[in-house]
């Protein structure tokens, strides 16, 4: 008799199993009377099939069941992709606005300095146009690395979303104050205008250093070239403030009226910057990330609940690649501005005119190699990380180059002879150390986040932030060395 599969579902009938609980037992059976038996009552008592992931309690997570949506299933099933790189060009963009309060003052100098602190306009010689520059780099810096430093430890203005809002309010608001103090007559008034300017930019660079921190920190959720994104970002900024301050002056009957074309631009930048933000958990592929950085953060939360983020730790990780971040910025700011805008033409027959030599050769030169040495990094990535300190620490070599060009500073006889007597050589050093100040910071800025567990890659993104900030508050320091140097002919002591 051909035999078939049967359910014993009756007590007593051998499919009782760990304190009487009902199994589903398949059993060979020849006889028909079992079948018969098992026929007359069939069901009695539910059924719970075994093995079951009940009897294992395990917890939601690993199921991924908990905060589960149909969106978030389709997304996880089917990752999204950053369509016409909109992420991307956000966080340019904030780049752009991390970096604008710096270069809107720093390129505004022929307002400050040739107009509103100027004799003919106040009709007083005074020392507030002399120090101003200078006056600006402590005003700006100071804060700016204060608060980048504060911010990793103690989350000033709250969440993400608070910081960044409440920081780009306050810069609205301080560059309101800079476009009614270009409006009014300041000439009987110079002194506070000038401490009032120093107030504002105190106050600005306040609110850019938490900004800039957690605009890094945010990157840091998403894959690695998005970090690349705001660094480029950084570097269009001075290319944007340096054509924007051309294209008001040209186009303006004024000083007074570029200047208020100048300040409003920098006004609806920011205002784009605090729209986007709103725009990204809008989009698929960042809200895709951010959970996957939650999930993260979580488990990790769970391991380790109630813990503080071990800062030594991921300090210590990060090293090699903060101090990469570091070094290059500190190279960067201790040439540029201050030691190439005083390089003089040496060749009076030069393709470009003295009234535009250092326009061109330094600022349009810097602004723009560093812009494309940023933005390659969205395509090559060498050398990898363990490998990158070694062209980091090359770039010293730019500190004597740049001395050996025709550096003539304001006041100061040269003694230290110039070696490099031509312009043509000279371009070619400026070109390229500002690419490969663009492309290298990049490139340390983009390897931080990954130095680390996942789920600290925020904090290293902060700080990588605010050893940037480091590197730049010590290269303006460094820089005011040069001049005191090349008074000095020191090549000729090691003869």
């Amino acid at each position: 008799m051909a035999s078939y599969d049967s359910q014993n579902l009756l007590p007593g009938s051998g499919g009782r199993t760990n304190g009487g609980n009902i199994s589903v037992v398949s059993s060979r059976s020849g006889g028909g009377g079992t079948n018969n038996e098992t026929e007359k009552s069939p069901f009695l008592e539910p059924v719970r099939l075994t093995p079951a992931w009940e009897e294992n309690n395990l917890p939601n997570d690993e199921l991924n069941f908990r905060g589960m949506t149909m969106e978030r299933a389709k997304m996880e099933l089917n990752p999204p992709r950053d369509k016409l790189r909109l992420v991307f060009l956000t966080l340019m963009i904030h780049g752009v606005g991390t970096l604008m309060p710096w270069n809107m003052f720093i390129t505004a100098k022929s307002y400050f300095v040739d107009y509103k602190l100027s004799q003919n306009y106040t009709g007083v010689e005074s020392e507030y146009a002399t120090y101003f520059l200078s006056s600006i780099g402590f005003a700006s810096q100071i804060p700016n690395l204060l608060f980048n430093w504060l911010n990793i430890f103690i989350n000033l203005g709250g969440n993400l979303t608070k910081r960044i809002v409440y920081s780009i309010l306050i810069e609205v608001l301080v560059f309101v104050v800079t476009v009614v103090l270009a409006m009014i007559n300041s000439s009987e008034w110079p002194g506070a205008f000038f401490w009032i300017t120093m107030t504002t930019v105190v106050i600005l660079n306040m609110a850019g250093g938490i900004y800039q921190n957690t605009v890094y920190g945010m990157a840091a959720k998403l894959p690695f070239k998005y970090t690349g994104a705001v660094v480029l970002g950084s570097n269009i900024s001075g290319t944007f403030a340096s054509i924007i301050s051309i294209l008001s002056s040209q186009f303006a009957s004024s000083v007074r009226t570029a200047a208020i074309y100048y300040f409003i631009t920098a006004m609806f930048v920011l205002l784009l910057c605090f729209d986007t933000y709103f725009a990204l958990p809008l989009n698929k592929f960042y809200r895709y990330h951010e959970l996957l950085k939650e999930k993260e953060i979580e488990s990790n939360q769970r391991a380790n609940a109630g813990a503080r983020p071990p800062y030594w730790t991921i300090f210590k990780q990060a090293f090699p690649q903060l101090f990469n971040v570091f070094f290059v910025f500190f190279i960067t700011l201790a040439v540029f501005p201050a030691v190439h805008s005083d390089i003089k033409r040496s060749d009076s027959n030069f393709i470009i005119g003295d009234d535009l030599f250092v326009s061109i050769c330094c600022f349009l030169t810097f602004n723009v190699c560093a812009m494309l040495g940023s933005l390659l990094t969205s395509w090559v990535t060498w050398p990898k990380p363990k490998y990158l300190v070694w062209p980091v620490l090359l770039r010293a070599a730019f500190l004597p180059l740049f001395l050996f060009c025709n550096y003539q500073p304001l006041n100061i006889t040269r003694v230290l002879p110039v070696y490099i007597d031509n312009d043509w050589v000279y371009w070619g050093i400026g070109i390229v150390m500002a690419f490969t100040s663009g492309y290298f910071s990049s490139l340390g800025m983009m390897y931080t986040p990954q130095s680390v567990e996942p789920q600290y890659a925020m904090t290293a993104g902060m700080f990588a932030a605010a050893m940037l900030i480091t590197g730049i508050f010590t290269g303006i320091l460094f820089s005011m060395v040069f001049p005191m140097v090349v008074q000095y002919n020191f090549l000729a002591w090691l003869h």
